[in-house]
């Protein structure tokens, strides 16, 4: 399912008024993910979201609005979530939803990028 190009604007738009950010744009994961200062931080996927964010609030988010546990080969990653269209139709919950993944940005590690 294509990446819905409405939300990415909306985030295109809110990551631009952050001018001390690097933000590179890279599809994968079958949408578009931003990267922030070098990391992955958010992508659109499909008519949603999958946020990166801090680990230990995994409990504290799974009870937001439009949270949905990644799961990948029958294991839960801990955090990473997708954000449905409802979770972040408004204003307050995308912007709570991208400041999140913006707060865990600040600390994340990078991968280790592969030689090709």
């Amino acid at each position: 399912m294509p990446f819905n190009t409405k939300l990415a604007d909306r985030v295109r738009t809110y990551l631009a008024a952050f001018p001390d950010l690097q933000v590179e744009e890279k599809i994968m994961f079958r949408g578009l993910v931003f990267m922030v200062n070098g990391k992955m931080c958010v992508n659109v996927s499909g008519d949603g979201l999958m946020c990166r964010f801090d680990p230990g609030l995994q409990d504290e988010l799974s009870a937001k609005s439009g949270f949905q546990k990644m799961i990948m080969k029958g294991k839960l990653i801990k955090g990473y979530c997708y954000v449905d269209p409802e979770g972040c139709k408004t204003k307050k919950d995308f912007e709570f939803w991208v400041n999140c993944c913006l707060e865990f940005n600040a600390t994340a590690k990078a991968s280790k990028r592969k030689n090709n």
